[in-house]
């Protein structure tokens, strides 16, 4: 099991940009039988925990207090860098089941997309389940070779579940399909119709001015 080593946190508010320069990293765990309490993490810690866990992976908090299993419940962004600057994680009781949304990975060829010249339509990306911790997966695969033509879907009961694992939406939602791909039609230009009368008027003149000057000529 992934592991993160948390202090008690007594900061809060502007004074943590200083701790945040220190690699310390601000959170909060909560859960049905556990009030909020607030800690810090090492930033880095946390970062390599949070790419091999997700949001879907039991994680082990330890603390000076006791030792908890927690999932990453939310996480807040610096909006320019990106970087995590808050985290909130929930705490799992124990023996009971936990629902997450885990996220579906598309792996494969779909000949409709790779020889029809179809558009992969992903309509679910993370899928909500019901499980006991110990079975929670990472993530869930999807493989769109199914996808042979444009006909063809793939439906949440196409999906191989582990076992243990309770899907809570329903069996025939759409998880993937390939569209045909469709040309923009090309739209004419408006006419400028007074564009056209002012060029038609300019020309009607032009003409009965020549038409003019040749009943001068012949008067001389």
């Amino acid at each position: 099991m992934l592991t993160l080593n948390a202090q008690k946190r007594e900061t809060f508010g502007k004074k943590l940009e200083g701790a945040r320069k220190d690699g310390k990293l601000p959170v909060v765990i909560y859960g049905p039988k556990e009030d909020a309490s607030s800690y810090f993490v090492d930033t880095k810690e946390f970062n390599k925990v949070y790419r091999e866990a997700g949001e879907s992976t039991v994680i082990e908090f330890k603390t000076e207090a006791g030792d908890h299993d927690v999932l990453i419940k939310e996480t807040d962004h610096n909006p320019i860098s990106g970087e995590v600057i808050h985290v909130d994680f929930y705490v799992i009781e124990k023996g009971k089941k936990v629902e997450v949304e885990v996220p579906l990975v598309f792996e494969g060829e779909s000949p409709a997309v790779e020889n029809l010249a179809g558009i992969l339509v992903k309509v679910i990306h993370d899928l909500p389940i019901e499980a006991m911790p110990k079975d929670l997966p990472h993530d869930i695969k999807v493989d769109i070779s199914a996808l042979v033509d444009f006909d063809s879907q793939i439906t949440v009961a196409d999906l191989v579940v582990p076992a243990g694992v309770t899907v809570l939406i329903d069996a025939t939602e759409v998880v993937a399909l390939v569209t045909e791909a469709k040309e923009e039609p090309v739209e004419a230009e408006p006419i400028d119709i007074s564009t056209i009368e002012v060029e038609k008027k300019g020309k009607k003149d032009e003409e009965g001015a020549e038409a003019k000057e040749g009943e001068d000529k012949t008067a001389e």
